[in-house]
């Protein structure tokens, strides 16, 4: 009995990890398609992604009754404890990136029937970035990687990057003629939300690196996020 006992605690553990999985897997598609949906100007795809978003939810809500139940019939102590605890919050963390990716979405099919402005490569450029850093994230989580984990909490500067890029290009943009502003200020928003989608991928790597490790991270992550200061001087 005590056989059984231990080997189905061990599934139910087993089965948590592949429940983030999926869920993180979701999540990368949203990225993936939300910002498919911008360059090719699809407002079909861009609204599926929207509608998509309520599978993401319904798992987060699965997985926070899944992790109550672990605490509450089995009682876990040390990693297992630290992987439930976790569990709920990389649930959540994805969640809110399903979110950014909808919102992205959205902001596509008002782009849809603007003028484009400046070239799109820096957007591709921060998806792949971010949908790189969940990646790895749930990587760390499936293998139980701490170094893999600290090696993506360590990334996000890259992302951070690309974003003041964009920042920058944008208001030069909407300096330059007034008409560009509409799509501009949507453009930025999308930066905003890929940008915010990788700031929430390494938090989920510290999580993980935590729940595998018993350790937090040594020091604050390195950030590159430069928009706040930025100053563009309007043109002669």
């Amino acid at each position: 009995m005590q056989e059984h006992t231990v080997r189905a605690y061990g599934e139910e553990l087993r089965r948590l990890r592949e429940m983030i999985a999926r869920m993180g897997g979701l999540a990368e598609r949203q990225v993936e398609d939300a910002v498919a949906a911008l360059i090719r100007r699809d407002a079909e795809l861009a609204t599926e992604v929207m509608g998509r978003d309520a599978e993401i939810d319904a798992l987060e809500r699965e997985i926070e009754e899944f992790c109550i139940r672990l605490l509450a019939l089995r009682q876990p102590v040390g990693q297992d404890l630290r992987l439930v605890i976790a569990g709920l919050k990389i649930s959540h963390a994805i969640e809110r990136i399903g979110d950014y990716a909808r919102n992205a979405a959205k902001r596509s099919i008002v782009l849809a029937q603007q003028p484009q402005v400046g070239s799109l490569n820096g957007f591709q450029r921060m998806a792949r970035l971010v949908q790189e850093e969940l990646k790895g994230a749930m990587d760390a989580l499936v293998n139980g990687d701490a170094a893999r984990a600290s090696e993506v909490w360590a990334s996000d500067q890259s992302v951070d990057e690309v974003y003041n890029g964009i920042f920058r290009e944008m208001l030069t943009f909407m300096m330059e003629d007034p008409r560009n502003i509409t799509a501009a200020t949507h453009l930025l928003f999308v930066a905003k939300n890929l940008e915010r989608i990788g700031d929430h991928a390494t938090n989920i790597a510290e999580t993980v690196y935590y729940a595998v490790s018993g350790q937090p991270m040594p020091s604050e992550r390195p950030k590159g996020d430069s928009s706040p200061y930025a100053v563009v001087r309007p043109p002669a």
